[in-house]
């Protein structure tokens, strides 16, 4: 097949947005590696619990604030808040360097700044993901979803990548480069200039406008479905949480092979999403969806049984393949079937649970993993996975039917 440029690189606004993107992605997953390891260094022990108080740390301000995150998303201008929420972003970088550099980091200090850098997010990802559909058109929605998992999983590739150059007692490098790098989205920001928006009609930020969203959300079993089997599939099957403790004490690869395997799923999504970002319409959506899911449990299983670097790095990489399909396929449902002026309030409902999701299951891992061991904790969650596609393919039918030329729905309230 010959390689050509994405549909949704060849519109400007999202060019610009992309390569921001890029860039800021991969700081943030280098410091997102900078701190699981530093957490395991200042443990000084394998202490699972440590690892999964992380996840407490980000989910508790997700459910506290994406609701309002997403109203804000639909009542004001989408470029703007983006440009706020990546401000702070870059200010809790600085401040985790600076304890770092200081002598003054301990745990408690970065799981309040991981709450404050979740806090943003809460208000950064509806008002992100909402962008996107007002930057290309309806039929390259797919393109565009696909690109944005591209860009994740670069970052996630090259960020933990540029983790491992780090010195060893010099983790504040690492904060100081991501809050550099999310100035490339603010220049992105600039340049793109002003971005048409339907406002009109979200009926202000109060209590209703916010519930409009959970109920638009429960009146569509296509997105409710797609936003369970998210849940589901990251809650029991988070393997990243213990991957400190796979390296380290597992494995015996240490912080080089730790970085490689941090990297593996992302270097899996990108070779996937690639595939994916040259066809502007994908058939066969939830066939697709659920065949994604099965292979993420499966391959989440594997991990488990891994005594080997490289059976783990392949099952990483099968991982993040199946994850990054999975990813696409759910985004382009989502925003394909809401109209406009309720997306940034869908994509808040949602968020609580594709978020919530893996921040949970760190701590559901944390548990396992302290009572019956690392391996046996990913092993159960890869099999919670599949139980879960079982149920949801079960209990909604119609999503394995979805083609992906379904009409827009109208209506956005509950009758």
């Amino acid at each position: 097949m010959k390689i050509k440029i994405p549909p949704a690189l060849k519109h400007y606004r999202y060019r610009y947005l992309w390569f921001g993107l890029l860039i800021s992605i991969a700081g943030s997953q280098m410091q997102s590696a900078a701190i699981h390891w530093h957490i395991r260094d200042l443990t000084g022990v394998p202490d699972p619990m440590a690892l999964g108080g992380i996840g407490l740390a980000r989910i508790l301000p997700v459910i506290i604030f994406s609701i309002i995150g997403g109203a804000v998303a639909d009542n004001y201008n989408r470029r703007n808040i983006l440009f706020v929420t990546q401000s702070i972003l870059a200010l809790q970088a600085l401040v985790l360097a600076y304890l770092t550099f200081s002598g003054s980091i301990t745990i408690q200090y970065i799981y309040i700044l991981t709450a404050i850098q979740a806090s943003a997010m809460a208000f950064d990802l509806p008002a992100r993901q909402s962008l996107v559909p007002n930057l290309v058109p309806r039929d390259v929605l797919p393109s565009a979803f696909s690109m944005n998992t591209i860009a994740f999983n670069v970052g996630a590739i090259g960020g933990p990548l540029l983790f491992g150059f780090v010195p060893e007692g010099a983790l504040g490098y690492a904060y100081i480069i991501n809050s550099i790098s999310f100035a490339a989205v603010l220049v992105a920001l600039l340049l793109m200039g002003d971005v048409p928006q339907n406002v009109n009609q979200a009926g202000g930020i109060n209590f209703s406008a916010m519930w409009d969203g959970v109920r638009f959300i429960f009146k569509r079993p296509l997105i409710f479905s797609t936003m369970l089997m998210d849940f589901i599939a990251t809650f029991f099957a988070s393997a990243n949480t213990m991957l400190p403790i796979v390296a380290r004490d597992i494995l015996n690869v240490g912080k080089t092979g730790f970085v490689w395997l941090t990297s593996a799923q992302a270097i899996g999504s990108v070779g996937a999403g690639l595939v994916i970002s040259q066809f502007p319409k994908i058939r066969k959506q939830g066939r697709l969806f659920f065949g994604s899911v099965l292979i993420f449990g499966l391959a989440t299983v594997l991990f488990g049984f891994s005594t080997t670097f490289t059976l783990a790095m392949i099952a990483l990489f099968l991982i993040g393949a199946a994850d990054a399909v999975s990813t696409v396929i759910r985004n382009t449902i989502r925003q394909m079937q809401t109209p406009d002026h309720i997306r940034g309030r869908m994509t808040s409902v949602t968020q609580i649970f594709f978020m919530g999701g893996p921040q949970l299951g760190e701590v559901e891992a944390g548990l396992v993993a302290v009572a019956f061991g690392v391996p046996f904790a990913i092993i159960s969650g890869g099999v919670g996975c599949i139980l879960g596609l079982g149920f949801v393919a079960w209990k909604w039918p119609q999503l394995s039917k979805y083609n992906g030329d379904e009409p827009i729905p109208t209506d956005t309230t509950a009758d």
